[in-house]
């Protein structure tokens, strides 16, 4: 089911042409996301403004900043964007991850991991804050007039929401990063909001986190699959 629901979206964004600013955040490597998840945020973005549905946004976990540009560029100026990162070395997995995870995090910890085109991992840059502010300044957006917020920290210590959120992206890996943006994102999340998962068929813990939260919450959201899988909040 799941691959057939992916090649229908395959199809549908091969018609569609991509904004610019993919183009260019893809062609300066500041973003993991390929084209078509890139494209499904900027689609649901600018269907949150037609429709309606109100309440903040949020990128959990940004690395370079390339897809909460892409996310900044498809909203109003007036509504906020909140992206929260550690813009540093991201921590380490728990026993709540596979043996992938753990694996991963092992290349990662050790130096090893190469960045995008060949340059150094984000995780292993002292400036990853200044970095992602002037990635945000080149690609023509202002965050103070464009009502973005970067909000350094692990996401248990930062995440404490009073108003509604209409759309999140989770790029958190692990189980625990997942779990927490689930749990932290979902009391406030829009009737009509939703939560793109972006690791779900990449890492066993952000898999279990999302299965778990599912399988509790089954009556009050629903999953649809696109370029990611996305959680979406019932009526």
């Amino acid at each position: 089911m799941l691959n057939r629901l992916r090649r229908r979206c395959v199809r549908t964004y091969k018609r569609l042409t991509a904004p610019r600013v993919i183009t260019n955040v893809r062609a300066e490597a500041i973003t993991y996301l390929e084209d078509l998840a890139l494209i499904d945020l900027t689609r649901f973005v600018r269907q949150l403004e037609r429709t309606g549905v109100q309440g903040d946004l949020i990128e959990a976990g940004c690395a370079l900043g390339g897809s909460a540009i892409v996310i900044a560029h498809a909203k109003q100026p007036d509504r906020t964007l909140r992206v929260y990162d550690v813009f540093g070395m991201i921590p380490p997995p728990s026993d709540k991850d596979g043996q992938d995870v753990h694996e991963r995090y092992e290349v990662i910890s050790s130096g090893q991991s190469e960045g995008l085109d060949g340059q150094e991992y984000y995780g292993y840059r002292d400036n990853l804050l200044d970095e992602v502010r002037s990635n945000f300044n080149r690609h023509g957006i202002e965050l103070e007039r464009h009502n973005v917020h970067l909000v350094k920290g692990l996401f248990q210590d930062t995440m404490n929401f009073d108003q509604p959120i209409a759309l999140a992206h989770v790029d958190g890996d692990w189980y625990e990063s997942v779990r927490t943006c689930l749990d932290r994102i979902s009391p406030h999340l829009a009737p009509g909001g939703r939560i793109v998962i972006d690791d779900y068929e990449a890492y066993t813990g952000c898999r279990t986190a999302v299965d778990e939260f599912m399988q509790q919450n089954a009556a009050k959201f629903r999953t649809e699959q696109h370029a990611r899988l996305h959680i979406v909040r019932n009526p």
